[in-house]
């Protein structure tokens, strides 16, 4: 089976390895083959051989890599290990989408292709989530945006946020040239794991997101490179 997709189309598809490690990322990967170009290696990873992984995918396989470490801290220690990841060639970078943050991680990025993108709100949280966590009142969808435009003031070069907030960022003037990232993103009939505001792929890329991030949903397929597919023909 042939992947017939644009090169644009398929880097829209960013497949999570949330695997145990390095070794399960690569054979995924290589089932995967051509089907996936993007590929997100977050934190549960890290230990696993993650920066090994993403360095392999890189210079090996020629995929793009998507960092998510949601880094925060104060501004020097995100400006210094945004730095230190650079080192990898990483092609986005999550950090949260706090101002001092951005700002610092935009400082350690300087003069390297990786791009910064602001966690506005998690897309596993719901109201009654944020009001133990001390967040002020107000809509989920209120904040998000708020949160969207306060990062891209910082410097962002994107967010991450719902496909259900998408029109609404990409309706921010701050917005224009902007990336917006999705994950809570779920092919029609998938279960929804722990995410609570998701879309279908369809309706993510009528939503104007530029990427959307999707995991269990492939490598946990009985054919992930045909759940891959199956995702960019909704996509299309």
């Amino acid at each position: 089976m042939t992947n017939n997709h644009p090169a644009t189309l398929t880097e829209k598809l960013i497949v999570a390895l949330d695997v145990p490690n390095a070794l399960d990322g690569l054979k995924l990967a290589e089932t995967l083959g051509d089907a996936v170009s993007f590929y997100k290696i977050g934190l549960g990873m890290l230990t696993g051989g993650g920066l090994a992984l993403a360095a392999e995918l890189k210079d090996e396989h020629g995929k793009k890599i998507f960092l998510d470490m949601k880094l925060f801290d104060i501004g020097a220690t995100v400006e210094a290990a945004v730095r230190g990841l650079t080192q990898f060639d990483i092609d986005f970078l999550t950090v949260h989408g706090d101002p001092h943050v951005v700002n610092a991680a935009k400082q350690g990025a300087a003069g390297s292709n990786t791009k910064i993108l602001g966690v506005t709100i998690l897309t596993s949280l719901d109201r009654q989530d944020l009001d133990k966590c001390l967040i002020k009142d107000g809509d989920i969808q209120d904040l998000v945006l708020e949160r969207a435009g306060l990062a891209f003031e910082a410097g962002a070069d994107g967010v991450i946020a719902s496909p259900q907030e998408a029109p609404m960022i990409r309706a921010l003037p701050q917005a224009k040239d902007r990336l917006i990232v999705t994950p809570g993103v779920r092919p029609a009939g998938a279960a929804l794991g722990d995410q609570k505001r998701v879309a279908t792929p369809a309706q993510a890329v009528a939503n104007g997101v530029d990427h959307i991030v999707v995991g269990r949903p492939v490598w946990q397929a009985a054919d992930p490179r045909a759940a891959a597919m199956a995702i960019l023909d909704e996509m299309a």
